[in-house]
């Protein structure tokens, strides 16, 4: 199979002793690629840094919602440079968080409508995360939609009718380790049979929610697991993994404009 984590962290200081052994260890998985994505002014810099570095990485930048309280137009104009770089080929991690409210809802509301406004600049796809915004999320990118608009909502978390409207309004769907999880993943595992397969993502969301076999053995996620997350959904959905795999596959390269041919590599099971 070929494998695409849709969304981690890699930059993430959790990584900075071992990444070399978590890239091998994702190709001893058959995760043949993996996007970078970016939460901040620094933390995007050190994404594109590494997929520029590392062929079977790719990197997106942006401002998180908890971050918003410190983006500004400057922050945003040494984002749009970094997104020169061929790597980059999405604009994210941006949205609305509701529940920890480390940033006001008014910046985390300007900043997002600005950064879909430079998203639909530079043609490129923007990664959405949304937590308890009630709907707010979904009123502002309806009011702010234009032609030809794609992204994800990634670590989609939201009802069955919230699912319905991020489908109807074209966006993929980003599945993590939570399905996995017994109580935790019950409404997503619920859900999983209404999402086509055509705009399902996989991701692990690495350092963070991993899933449950490796949970009990590893506090860290990291890319190589995202072949649970696979599996599982594969299992939940009844359809056969190595079916599905490469339909994810293509689903993730078209979103983020991957050749899957050409640009990620093939990588040798020893990395």
């Amino acid at each position: 199979m070929e494998i695409f984590d849709s969304h981690c962290h890699l930059d993430d200081e959790a990584f900075e002793r071992d990444l070399p052994r978590v890239l091998a260890r994702m190709a001893e998985n058959e995760v043949r690629g993996a996007m970078i994505v970016g939460i901040d002014e620094a933390r995007s810099r050190r994404a594109v840094d590494l997929a520029e570095r590392y062929a079977q990485c790719w990197a997106s930048v942006g401002v998180h919602p908890h971050d918003a309280a410190g983006c500004s137009e400057a922050v945003l104009e040494q984002l749009k440079a970094l997104a020169a770089s061929p790597k980059v080929r999405a604009w994210g991690e941006i949205g609305l968080d509701f529940n920890r409210m480390h940033s006001p809802r008014d910046d985390q509301e300007r900043w997002f409508v600005r950064q879909l406004a430079i998203a639909r600049e530079l043609d490129l796809p923007i990664i959405l995360h949304e937590r308890d915004s009630g709907g707010r999320l979904l009123e502002l990118l309806r009011a702010h939609d234009w032609p030809g608009r794609r992204g994800v909502v990634h670590c989609f978390s939201g009802t069955a009718r919230e699912l319905d409207q991020c489908l109807e309004m074209g966006f993929y769907i980003g599945v993590t380790g939570i399905v996995t999880l017994a109580a935790r993943g019950r409404d997503l595992r619920a859900m999983l049979p209404r999402i086509p397969a055509g705009r399902l993502l996989v991701e692990t969301d690495a350092p963070y929610l991993t899933p449950t076999p490796e949970r009990n053995r590893h506090r860290r996620n990291e890319p190589a697991f995202v072949r649970t997350v696979l599996l599982k959904v594969a299992e939940v959905r009844g359809e056969p993994p190595e079916e599905l795999a490469p339909i994810l596959w293509d689903n993730t390269c078209r979103l983020f404009g991957i050749d899957g041919r050409r640009d990620a590599p093939n990588l040798p099971r020893n990395g």
